[in-house]
Formats: C-alpha cells, sequence, structure tokens
C-alpha cells in the first residue's frame, strides 16, 4: 500500500478540478513593514508549477 506524504498533504491541497494549490509566503509575521499590496497577495493560495503537480499528486495519492 502507498503511504501519504504527510509534510505534503498539510501544505498542499487538490482542488476538485485537480488543481494543487500551495499558500503564499510572507504572510505570518512582521506584517506591518509589507505593503497592502503585498499583504492582499499574500492571503490568496496559488497554484503550484505544473512541473511540480505530478510528483503532489503521486505523493498524495488519497488527498
Amino acid at each position: 500500500m502507498q503511504k501519504t506524504r504527510k509534510s505534503i498533504s498539510k501544505r498542499f491541497k487538490v482542488t476538485g478540478t485537480g488543481k494543487v494549490m500551495r499558500r503564499s509566503p510572507n504572510g505570518r509575521h512582521l506584517l506591518s513593514s509589507k505593503s497592502r499590496k503585498q499583504r492582499r497577495r499574500a492571503n490568496k493560495s496559488k497554484r503550484v508549477d505544473s512541473g511540480f503537480e505530478k510528483s503532489m499528486k503521486i505523493s498524495m495519492p488519497w488527498a
């Protein structure tokens, strides 16, 4: 039986259409020194590059 890589499954999510999404960096702390635009963009999740998507899906067989 193939196991799920828990470190990957905690950081990435697979959408209903099969896209792999990741969180944006720089959204945790020291936010007062960042511009509103940076903070707004860090709020949204982004799509994983297509070159990495296949390996992510293999690591998360039941996600």
